[in-house]
């Protein structure tokens, strides 16, 4: 099995992966393309596997901060394992390129016949559950620069890429932060040489020193997913 695929889908036993990724089709996930919007049914559940998807709370009805970032670690749609037909968040395309794709009807008759896929998708809920709690608590009581060192080494994962595109405004957005913070934070890591930052195009420079500079929820997401995944 090729390590390009999505780690869900990989980590299945064979016969469990070919009938799944039978049932899937390949799909270029476009950048800002909106996927599911909160209390609409959704029509199809998603595995990145050269893409990135932001998961975003609603703030007076509107796409607000950022609670999630799925990559090819894992998958949208999980609520279906708990037959719940509807989207929690707004899902949008952060990161362009490729994902399966696989109607919801058909996904959910999947996790009926299949016990390894049920068992999986049972443990990616408990730790999405983990991340959007450590998200929770990030967002209220550590400072912009580690939280912007933690995104960035998120996205640097989901991108496999050293190289990706993001501006100063939807880097405010996502991280629910004023314009002015995420500049000075950007700046500082900058000055530090852990990325090069240029109208829009990040490099990361020093992965090993982005990760002493990020708070600590990004140690314990990846702790948590290692542990059960």
């Amino acid at each position: 099995m090729s390590t390009f695929e999505n780690h869900l889908i990989a980590q299945l036993p064979r016969k469990d992966r070919t009938h799944l990724l039978a049932l899937c089709e390949s799909i270029e996930l476009k950048s800002q393309e909106v996927l599911c919007e909160p209390g609409k049914p959704i029509r199809y559940a998603y595995f990145p596997v050269h893409s990135a998807i932001a998961l975003l709370a609603l703030i007076d009805g509107s796409p607000g901060v950022e609670v999630g970032l799925v990559g090819r670690e894992g998958m949208l749609g999980s609520q279906l394992t708990l037959n719940v037909l509807t989207a929690p968040v707004h899902a949008l395309v952060q990161g362009p390129g490729l994902a399966r794709r696989i109607d919801a009807g058909a996904f959910r008759d999947e996790l009926l016949r299949s016990v390894a896929l049920r068992r999986s998708m049972n443990h990616y809920l408990y730790i999405r559950m983990t991340q959007m709690a450590t998200s929770a608590v990030c967002l209220h009581f550590h400072l912009i620069g580690p939280r912007l060192a933690r995104w960035l080494l998120m996205t640097q994962d989901r991108a496999h890429s050293d190289n990706f595109h993001v501006t100063h405004e939807s880097l405010a957005h996502l991280l629910g932060v004023r314009r002015e913070g995420i500049t000075n934070a950007a700046s500082a890591l900058q000055r530090s040489g852990l990325i090069a930052y240029s109208r829009g195009e990040l490099t990361v420079l020093d992965r090993s020193g982005l990760e002493a500079a990020a708070c600590d929820c990004y140690a314990a997401d990846e702790l948590s997913y290692a542990e059960f995944l």
